[in-house]
């Protein structure tokens, strides 16, 4: 494999780049031996740095081609899966991409395009299963990652929407309150970190039913292990339709269940004044601020690059912001296809603010595991507000 584990482009080897995370990796294991799984973990880059990442195609070779585009390598990699898909391959990728993982997860099926769970399903833990299993994975392989569950909630496209495209409530079982608990329920059990008793007790005091007995193939776990991730809520900024009932504060699952706050912005919906005025609101300013999906998608536009750079610089809250790159070389997302743009984002990102590896990345996968080359890549859920 090429530079992938260093700066493709630059000047720092794998082993270099591994010497000099030495002393944060040790840091950062003894800080999850001793992490309070209960209240989330933050995993902000170092002081003064910002996290610089891409979204994941399913193909590795993306990913290495656009760390070569840029100069730099990406320190996370955020990768898009429907409610109960596996990590199989997942996880060997995000080793060999040496980046830590950001895990979208949504309620739609990429190949059907069917609704696999509503919020409410999700708050009332019919399938909790897949929570256990994202908690066990997470905590033994000991794996730092974001979880950012349903993105864009207050976008009328997106099957777990509150209101449809016309601002009329959808009701049932995608209110802002069946949206908030469900939230609240992937928190509590991804993080795990306590007794099954802990566990059932921190879901009541959210006014949610315990852990299903039937998840985890009939086995009730005696406990769920603390498992070393962030949780991210990101919403639009100023909502789709734009209208009161569908700004993100209606929204907002509460800071014991949020460690991050993110939201996402395009060069064809440049909403500067929403995101600016997201990013001062008092009741979750004190949380660490990412753009979780931001990028050039009706021409080149180096300047809508520049003002990005500009305003992650202005406010200092905002320490991650992750590129969003599509699938194939002709689609209307990949920067390769606007020199310009590319050449503000590589001039920017010789800054050393954006480090090419965050502390204690993946490890490698080992010998003989799978590392997908020729797995076909599942379309993100996520996507474009507007």
């Amino acid at each position: 494999m090429r530079s992938i584990v260093g700066v493709p482009g630059g000047n720092m080897t794998p082993r270099r780049a591994r010497l000099r995370l030495g002393i944060a990796a040790i840091a950062a294991s003894l800080a999850l031996g001793a992490a309070a799984s209960a209240s989330g973990q933050v995993l902000s880059p170092p002081f003064g740095q910002v996290f610089f990442g891409v979204t994941d195609t399913g193909q590795l070779s993306d990913f290495q081609a656009f760390s070569d585009s840029v100069g730099k390598h990406p320190a996370v990699i955020e990768t898009f899966h429907p409610w109960g898909n596996n990590l199989r391959y997942a996880i060997p990728r995000w080793g060999a991409a040496q980046a830590r993982p950001m895990l979208h997860i949504s309620t739609v099926d990429d190949q059907t395009g069917g609704e696999i769970i509503t919020p409410r399903g999700i708050a009332t833990g019919t399938s909790d299963d897949y929570l256990l299993r994202l908690n066990s994975t997470f905590a033994t392989r000991q794996l730092l990652a974001y979880i950012r569950p349903l993105g864009e909630m207050n976008r009328c496209l997106n099957a777990w929407a509150a209101y449809d495209c016309q601002g009329h409530s959808r009701g049932g079982s995608y209110t802002p309150y069946w949206y908030k608990q469900a939230f609240r329920r992937i928190a509590i059990v991804i993080r795990g970190g306590g007794t099954l008793a802990d566990i059932n007790a921190r879901l009541a005091a959210a006014n949610m039913p315990p852990l299903d007995r039937r998840a985890n193939n009939g086995l009730e776990p005696d406990s769920l292990p603390a498992a070393p991730v962030s949780m991210v809520w990101s919403p639009l900024p100023g909502g789709s339709p734009p209208t009161k009932r569908n700004l993100p504060g209606r929204f907002y699952p509460g800071p014991s269940y949020v460690d991050w706050v993110g939201t996402d912005i395009y060069s064809r919906f440049p909403v500067w004044k929403s995101l600016t005025r997201f990013y001062r609101v008092k009741r979750y300013r004190h949380k660490p601020f990412a753009l979780t999906e931001w990028g050039v998608s009706a021409g080149d536009d180096p300047k809508f690059v520049k003002r990005i750079f500009a305003w992650v610089r202005q406010h200092k809250r905002t320490k991650m912001l992750i590129y969003y790159q599509d699938f194939g070389t002709s689609n209307s997302y990949r920067i390769q296809n606007y020199p310009k743009s590319l050449g503000v984002i590589a001039r920017n990102l010789r800054q050393g603010r954006f480090p090419a590896l965050a502390p204690y990345p993946p490890p490698p996968p080992t010998p003989g595991s799978p590392t997908d080359p020729n797995q076909p890549p599942a379309p993100p859920t996520g996507g474009v507000g507007g």
